[in-house]
């Protein structure tokens, strides 16, 4: 059998090796008789055992080389990589034995199109995952950028081109066959790949910062325009090398599958979609049945002589992304596609690498070295300069420009295609490689020097309840992540007395998990013009707010939001809305949920480093609300017969002080009785700021000027120690529906010494964590505050 292209690590080859023969078994032995069996000297002649083993070592180096480089921020394509490099012919595959038995070309014919089948699965979830719609919504800067970061590089390239060649290529006809493909590899070169960019961000935790979504808002628009030219000039090409009519069919057929997609099988998934009732998954006959018509479009692709995967990408692009659907099918192939077949897809292509046969000096390495270079650097400046035009930040501008010169894997699936068909040489391809590699590296580096996405929440301003206006509307951020949150929040929020002389502002953000989609999602519902009901994602918590609007009219102002994004970057989406609405105050659930009976129902880790993240990055005050389930199962405050006790835990310092002025306007409310307990130490602080202990004074002497003359209660305990503390605050947590405390964390005073020994969650400060901890079966729901971090 005949050979014209490997996967695997080969030997160099002069310019007329350029075909082989290769004699192999068929039908190929499947499985061995196992290490100690009969005929164990063969072992690597049975396919199953092979392809394990190459696996097994693939994963094995790919692991070992991320361990150290993922802490410097470097994505795990660059470890992949390496690992190619390292078992193919550069390192390993120079001892024959090793290259004859592991990586043998026989071998090939396996985990190569095992590969190629996850690279096809990763462009059909990668065209699932974006959301076309945004192109309608994409102002003019990502307009502006996405457009000159494919045109910028399509010219100077052609030009380059000419000027070194004579011709554009796809003139006159030329007598070497490498240069007449240049402009196939100036194409190659100047699109930015929307799967490539959105790995990157997720990788640099970027995706739902401002610079990621205009990073993926322009790479959007790129990659579409940049498809639409890579299918034209692949007609154009054939209709170069064969004829125009065959060009022409060829063109007719991609346009009739773009058709079919649109108009027959889009509608399909949108009514397959509407079939599922809320909530439920999509029927498995619905997904077998995609993944076979994607199937089913890599071999159209193939007949109408478009690259195998053009098809499976068009095909997620009809898929209605987001759940039912989209996120069906990405949960079902994701793992499989991008934690199995994407790093060997990777690997192998590193591994047809031979770094020690690449020679500059070779005309085709040269000139494609040089055009690699001319294209990365119109891709560079056809960002900077319309990125400065719009007035963004010097380094913000660099690091997007830096962004979106960024390769991958679909650059190195180019490559490689581009080498089989023999436009690029085994030494160009190496060069091209190479090149993959230090971009690999550059990008997130400097990427990661320059932007800071945590430097904008930076206050400067007092954003805090203690130094808002009283008169003015108190803003306050409510964060909801499920829907037993909805009444928890509300009460909080009825408990603060809102009226029409001390009036709420309360932006409400529903948070939900991205999944499915590739692109975040920030859904401002005041600006929208359709009906709730139309939002079903957000409709109970849109109508539960929009009551609460309604039943306080003239005293609370509502404004919704929703916000779809990874779990571990929603930090951003609560920050960003804090900083733009100049929140006072952000309200975040706790991770951990109680049942009715007062034991733990259900601990959700990702939520608690959501809010670690949140308490770090803040622009405003915190409170981490600790529903108990009585806040959500009482009657309406307004509406209650019996008075809704509620106590403020005093030590002293910033955090006690913001928590006591949020706790004084509570008690304006005649059904709320105020209890503010000063815990008041037998020793001397010596560590306490003098300036504190001045503000101490004087916000607990207001409390005392009050009491009798409203709701208001002040008691005075002495304590020694933390024990003394616990025991004190043991006895209150059945009196009270409402505890308020400061988060003081790592804040040393004499009433808390000892409690750390015994701290569970850092995030609540150590009276917090007493009064929260799961040992301590009460009825008292926990609301900890933390004043603004400057």
């Amino acid at each position: 059998m005949s050979t014209n292209a490997t996967i695997g690590p080969s030997p160099p080859q002069t310019n007329a090796q350029t075909a082989g023969f290769l004699c192999v078994r068929f039908p190929p032995k499947v499985h061995s008789t196992g290490l100690f069996g009969k005929g164990k000297s063969e072992w690597f002649t049975y396919t199953v055992p092979t392809l394990e083993m190459q696996m097994l070592l693939i994963f094995s180096v790919t692991q070992i080389l991320h361990l150290p480089l993922k802490r410097l921020g470097i994505p795990k394509l660059l470890s992949e990589l390496l690992a190619g490099v390292i078992l193919g012919s550069t390192f390993l595959g120079r001892y024959n034995h090793y290259q004859g038995t592991v990586f043998s070309l026989e071998s090939q014919g396996v985990i190569g199109p095992i590969a190629a089948f996850g690279y096809m699965l990763f462009m059909f979830l990668s065209g699932a995952k974006m959301d076309v719609s945004m192109i309608r919504k994409t102002g003019t800067k990502a307009w502006g950028i996405g457009v000159l970061n494919v045109i910028a590089p399509l010219v100077c390239g052609f030009f380059y081109v000419r000027i070194t060649e004579g011709t554009l290529g796809w003139g006159r006809r030329m007598k070497d066959a490498r240069v007449q493909n240049l402009p196939t590899l100036v194409i190659a070169n100047s699109v930015t790949a929307f799967p490539v960019i959105a790995l990157l961000l997720k990788d640099l935790k970027l995706l739902n910062s401002e610079l990621g979504r205009l990073a993926l808002s322009s790479t959007l628009i790129s990659y579409l325009l940049g498809t639409g030219i890579t299918v034209l000039g692949n007609v154009i090409d054939i209709g170069q090398q064969h004829s125009v009519g065959r060009a022409v069919v060829d063109l007719v057929l991609c346009v009739l599958f773009l058709a079919v997609t649109i108009y027959i099988v889009r509608p399909a998934m949108i009514w397959v979609a509407k079939q599922t009732p809320e909530g439920r998954p999509v029927k498995d006959f619905y997904t077998y049945l995609i993944i076979l018509g994607v199937m089913v479009s890599s071999v159209f692709s193939h007949y109408f002589e478009q690259t195998a995967i053009f098809g499976p990408f068009i095909m997620g692009l009809a898929v209605p992304e987001g759940p039912p659907l989209g996120s069906a099918l990405v949960d079902k192939l994701e793992s499989f596609a991008y934690g199995v077949f994407l790093p060997l897809f990777v690997s192998l292509n590193a591994l047809r690498t031979n770094l020690m046969a690449i020679d500059l000096k070779k005309k085709n390495a040269g000139r494609n070295k040089n055009l690699m270079a001319v294209t990365s650097a119109a891709k560079l400046l056809g960002c900077f300069l319309p990125a400065l035009y719009c007035n963004m930040p010097l380094n913000d501008a660099v690091s997007l420009s830096f962004i979106m010169i960024a390769k991958g894997v679909v650059d190195l699936a180019s490559y490689s295609f581009l080498r089989d068909n023999n436009t690029v040489s085994a030494n160009s391809y190496a060069v091209l490689v190479v090149a993959t590699i230090m971009n690999a590296i550059t990008v997130p580096i400097v990427v990661k020097w320059l932007y800071e996405p945590s430097r904008k929440y930076a206050g400067y301003q007092n954003r805090n309840i203690m130094h808002s206006k009283q008169t003015s509307k108190l803003p306050v951020l409510a964060c909801i992540h499920r829907p037993d949150n909805i009444a928890a929040v509300l009460k909080l929020l009825e408990a603060s007395s809102p009226s029409s002389e001390y009036p709420l502002a309360v932006y409400v953000l529903h948070l939900i998990e991205l999944r499915g989609r590739a692109s975040p999602v920030f859904i401002s519902h005041q600006l929208q013009t359709r009906t709730v009901a139309n939002v079903s994602y957000s409709e109970n918590v849109i109508l539960a707010f929009s009551q609460y609007e309604r039943n306080n009219w003239g005293a609370v102002m509502v404004q919704a939001f929703t916000a779809i994004s990874p779990r571990k970057l929603m930090h951003e989406d609560i920050c960003t809305l804090a900083l733009d609405t100049l929140a006072s105050i952000i309200i975040i659930p706790f991770h951990r949920q109680w049942g009715i009976d007062g034991s733990v129902e259900a601990e959700d880790p990702g939520l608690r480093t959501l809010n670690r993240s949140v308490i770090d990055r803040a622009p405003c005050s915190i409170g981490i609300l600790v529903d108990r389930g009585h806040l959500k199962r009482s009657n309406s405050i307004g509406m209650s017969e019996k008075s809704y006790s509620v106590a403020m835990i005093f030590i002293g310092g910033k955090d006690d002080q913001e928590a006591l002025i949020f706790a004084k306007r509570m008690a304006r409310n005649p059904s709320i009785t105020l209890t503010v307990v000063h815990l008041a130490s037998t020793v001397v602080d010596q560590a306490s700021n003098e300036k504190d202990k001045i503000i101490d004074a004087e916000v607990l002497n207001d409390v005392k000027h009050n009491v009798g003359h409203s709701y208001i209660r002040y008691v005075e305990e002495e304590v020694k120690d933390g024990s003394e503390s616990a025991l004190i605050l043991r006895d209150m947590v059945h009196q009270y529906d409402l505890i308020i405390v400061g988060r003081r964390y790592n804040v040393p005073a004499p009433q808390t010494v000892g409690l750390g020994d015994w701290n569970e969650d850092g995030e609540l400060g150590l009276l917090g964590d007493l009064l929260a901890s799961s040992d301590l079966k009460c009825r008292a729901s926990v609301l900890v505050v933390q004043q603004q971090q400057k």
